[in-house]
């Protein structure tokens, strides 16, 4: 199927935060792009650059029911991420991560590709090791809110080591912490997204809890970086691998940063902190750092001038 290092390779979610910048990036290498999306979330706006590429072909499909395509490598990127979207719909939520992951599984089967499964720093839920390490089980409520991406996503993870162990499929599983940058979803109330537009709209910045619980964020362009890195390494490294960036902050400092790079007249107010929301956040990159030879190389500031930048012209719109 393949033709010298020109690769078929689909990303499910493609339309999505995450997938855009993905397939943008794999067509900037030359590959033949097939981007599947049920727009759940993932907007047409996201890829509208990209459609004019001949080698860019965009599918509107769900993958909670079977794919029959050729593909060489498989990004599988499609659930929801935030709490907003994915408690919408949590029965549709778990099935889009585990049926999902078994047709994506079987579709690699099949072809013989190599797949990549993007996983969650969720699977540690609230962490009582702190920072998370790749070895850590984590502390998951299986009954709660969240649990239907928590435990969907932690069960995908299964059916790929039971696909590599049962099938010999050629897995990767990276374990995505906070990330942010253009094409967020401006109501998909992540806490970036969220703050940015608040700010630029004068609005009252809110925080939940005492916003004394930490987070560590990842600039999209790094998170890419780390996918593709793992992407490319041979079929001894599985994972699951930690991509994030180990810089840790409160949500409150992420709030004033927010407010000054803005020059915004909001104030914070507080609420109530959801159920099961984690106190803290932190990924140990060791292993992307041994590994991949990846580190994120985007500082906070510089990727929210970016972030801000992209929500100015949609708050204009």
């Amino acid at each position: 199927m393949r033709y010298g290092t020109t690769k078929k390779i689909l990303v499910t979610g493609g339309a999505g935060f995450l997938g855009s910048h993905l397939c943008e990036r794999l067509l900037a290498q030359g590959h033949e792009i097939l981007c599947v999306d049920n727009f759940f979330t993932g907007t047409r706006r996201n890829i509208a650059h990209l459609l004019g590429n001949s080698n860019f072909e965009m599918m509107r499909h769900d993958i909670s029911f079977p794919l029959y395509v050729e593909v060489d490598e498989i990004y599988n990127l499609a659930c929801p991420a935030s709490p907003v979207h994915y408690q919408f719909d949590p029965v549709q939520t778990t099935k889009t991560s585990v049926i999902g992951a078994i047709n994506m599984l079987g579709l690699a089967k099949r072809v013989k590709a190599k797949i990549l499964q993007a996983s969650t720093s969720e699977v540690y839920g609230d962490p009582e090791v702190h920072p998370q390490p790749e070895e850590y089980w984590g502390r998951v409520n299986p009954i709660g809110y969240r649990s239907c991406y928590d435990e969907g996503k932690r069960c995908a993870e299964t059916l790929f080591f039971d696909y590599r162990r049962q099938h010999n499929v050629e897995i990767k599983v990276v374990r995505i912490f906070n990330t942010y940058g253009p094409r967020m979803h401006p109501n998909d109330g992540r806490v970036v997204s969220n703050l940015v537009l608040q700010a630029l709209r004068d609005k009252d910045i809110t925080l939940y809890g005492d916003g004394s619980q930490t987070r560590s964020f990842c600039y999209v362009d790094d998170l890419v970086d780390g996918f593709m890195k793992m992407m490319e390494t041979g079929a001894d490294v599985t994972g699951p691998i930690n991509i994030g960036n180990p810089g840790e902050f409160t949500i409150r400092q992420l709030a004033d940063t927010v407010i000054e790079l803005t020059n915004s007249r909001s104030k914070i107010v507080y609420r109530p902190l959801p159920p099961d929301d984690p106190r803290q956040r932190r990924p140990d990159i060791s292993k992307a750092q041994a590994i991949l030879n990846w580190n994120p190389t985007i500082e906070l500031q510089e990727g929210l001038k970016r972030t801000i930048e992209y929500f100015e012209k949609y708050v204009r719109l």
